[in-house]
């Protein structure tokens, strides 16, 4: 079967991987909504409870390079079946939370080395093996699965917590996590069989001489700072609305506008990096992304706000596909989990920074414009990294040689 046919298996496997990805992000997604409600329960400070979601991001950063070896090692659903076990019981433990924030930050480790284990980072190697043609749009697919449960999680969880209470509402989620994700993954996801690739060579590029390479540090820098810029927004975007007056239920739907937005995002970028040059289209979505935090930093409506998300989403969706993307053309696929689970440490520690910048420059001033205008100004100098990219059509060897 031809890989742009519908009745193609990898098509399967892409769906399989896309609904891990929704059920797993509610864990990231939902801190938001949670955030408020947990601070005034415990009465924490706001950059007290932003720590946790940090701690999280770092132990996902620390746990991805050693994951990445054995995705390349073992395959996808030897890692990612246990990990949705332990993910999944750790989330609906927080219906259990006590006044002690070690309680919370302890949780928030786990779930961050559990986390990483079930993100894109787990799908991305197994969708390459079945795609080459279609690679970009295959990997948009399955990213895409975030983006729907940014847009889905936030204002049903919301809910749910005006019916239920936080408490209940963790222990719900935590238990759906498990009975979706775990029989997904162990009746569908699979690399394509007799063969680790479609059309890369054998050997692929190693991680000592990827890691030596002007590409890979390009792509790390770009990442970090679309990372801070996102999660920070992630986090605080309910938070800063309700602040200016926006109703909750409301700015919930904010923060699903930009996981909406990030699906177009996606979906658009997979179709045309599998027609053009991949680091030029990142620069202008990654340049709306910095145009949208700007926009944020004066918003005092929902419909700036849902505005400002929507153009922050566009680059984050683009980000996504265009990183696993490029590292596959560059690197090859031999050692590619290995070189993905790299780039996640310098997202994980992004994303720990910029929840964490954002809730101190609100603690110390009271309000998040400034942070957000030089937030806005990283954004664009980060884009502008990636017209510097050399073509990926030579050969892996061929493109660590010439960089």
């Amino acid at each position: 079967m031809d890989e742009t046919s519908v009745r193609y298996e990898g098509w399967r496997v892409v769906a399989a991987s896309g609904v891990g990805v929704f059920v797993t992000s509610v864990v990231v997604v939902t801190f938001a909504v949670f955030l408020k409600p947990i601070s005034e329960e415990f009465s924490w400070s706001r950059e007290t409870v932003s720590s946790a979601f940090g701690i999280a991001a770092v132990m996902a950063g620390l746990s991805a390079a050693p994951l990445g070896h054995l995705f390349d090692r073992f395959g996808a659903r030897r890692i990612v079946v246990p990990a949705l076990l332990v993910l999944g019981c750790t989330f609906g433990s927080l219906a259990a939370l006590t006044p002690r924030v070690w309680h919370l930050y302890v949780a928030s480790g786990l779930l961050g080395a559990a986390g990483i284990s079930t993100s894109v980072m787990a799908y991305a190697r197994t969708i390459a093996t079945w795609f080459d043609r279609r690679r970009g749009t295959a990997l948009a697919l399955v990213i895409t699965g975030a983006s729907l449960g940014g847009i889905v999680h936030p204002p049903a969880t919301q809910a749910l917590i005006g019916v239920i209470g936080w408490r209940r509402s963790y222990a719900l989620l935590g238990a759906a996590m498990l009975a979706i994700g775990v029989p997904m993954a162990l009746r569908f996801v699979r690399e394509r069989p007799s063969t680790r690739s479609v059309s890369e060579p054998p050997a692929g590029v190693s991680p000592r001489e990827g890691l030596r390479t002007r590409i890979f540090w390009t792509l790390i820098v770009v990442l970090f700072c679309s990372s801070m810029i996102q999660n920070a927004a992630i986090v605080h975007l309910p938070a800063l609305l309700t602040d200016r007056g926006v109703p909750a239920g409301r700015s919930a739907i904010a923060l699903s506008t930009m996981a909406a937005a990030a699906i177009i995002g996606r979906l658009v970028t997979g179709w045309l990096i599998d027609r053009w040059f991949a680091a030029r289209i990142a620069f202008v979505t990654l340049a709306i992304t910095a145009l949208g935090t700007f926009l944020l930093s004066d918003a005092h409506s929902f419909a700036m706000g849902a505005v400002s998300a929507a153009l922050i989403g566009i680059g984050v969706g683009s980000e996504a596909d265009v990183v696993p993307y490029l590292l596959s053309r560059y690197f090859g696929l031999r050692f590619f989990s290995t070189l993905y689970g790299f780039t996640w440490i310098a997202t994980a520690f992004a994303a720990a920074a910029g929840p964490i910048l954002m809730g101190r420059a609100f603690d110390a001033t009271g309000t998040y414009e400034a942070i957000l205008v030089r937030l806005a100004a990283i954004m664009l100098a980060a884009a502008a990294l990636m017209l510097t990219m050399p073509d990926y059509t030579v050969r892996p060897a061929q493109a660590v040689s010439g960089v």
